[in-house]
């Protein structure tokens, strides 16, 4: 009995196992997410809703809803870029509610060639979704507030910035003709699953094939 055959064989067929395993795993977690992401977009797209006292994380997240605000003069400039008009900045306002609530809202994106006209002179019906976005990291720079240049939209310090609520609206509508709106989308929440899939189970296949040979080598050398 050739017991380094046999070692080999089981060896191979217990990573193969894994392999196979694994990218069941991914499957079932690709199926997971894309549940996840189509109730979010079901949500995203709703009719709006008036704007909550108290919006929170764990209930409102992509809420839609609709205001009624003047916008300030003052904004801020998060550094972004748009797949049609290149680098430029997303502008974030306050907004003054009819009940004296101060939030944030992103007006949308204005390309670095072009000037942002001033606000609004009258209160505005505004449409958007609240939102929570998480784009600091550790390699994200520090803010540049002497050039009004920021990196991330973190709500908590843009909201001490300006002096409103940590309120963040994303809005749908237009407020100025140079700014293109980016309204929420699920293009942001990362789903890698599928390709997850396909690495695990081209693994199976490569090991399948490379232990194959192995061990008709190992076998004819041993005849």
């Amino acid at each position: 009995m050739n017991w380094k055959l046999i070692f080999a064989a089981t060896l191979s067929v217990i990573v193969l196992a894994i392999f196979i395993g694994l990218g069941t795993w991914q499957l079932q977690r690709l199926k997971e997410k894309t549940g996840v992401i189509a109730v979010i977009e079901t949500k995203i797209a709703a009719d709006p809703v008036a704007l909550p006292m108290l919006p929170s994380l764990e209930t409102d997240k992509f809420l839609p809803v609709q205001f009624t605000g003047q916008i300030d003069a003052a904004y801020i400039r998060v550094l972004a870029s748009h797949r049609d008009f290149g680098a430029g900045y997303r502008i974030i306002s306050p907004v003054t509610l009819t009940d004296g609530r101060r939030i944030l809202v992103d007006r949308g994106f204005i390309a670095l060639s072009q000037a942002l006209e001033h606000a609004p002179a009258t209160p505005l019906s505004l449409t958007g979704n609240l939102h929570w976005p998480e784009d600091r990291n550790a390699y994200t720079p520090e803010d540049d507030l002497a050039e009004n240049i920021w990196f991330a939209r973190d709500v908590e310090k843009m909201a001490m910035h300006l002096g409103t609520d940590p309120v963040f609206v994303i809005l749908r509508t237009q407020t100025d003709p140079a700014l293109h709106p980016m309204p929420v989308t699920t293009e942001s929440i990362p789903n890698r699953h599928l390709e997850y899939v396909g690495t695990w189970f081209l693994l199976a296949i490569t090991w399948s094939v490379m232990t194959g040979f192995a061990l008709w080598r190992m076998k004819r050398r041993n005849a």
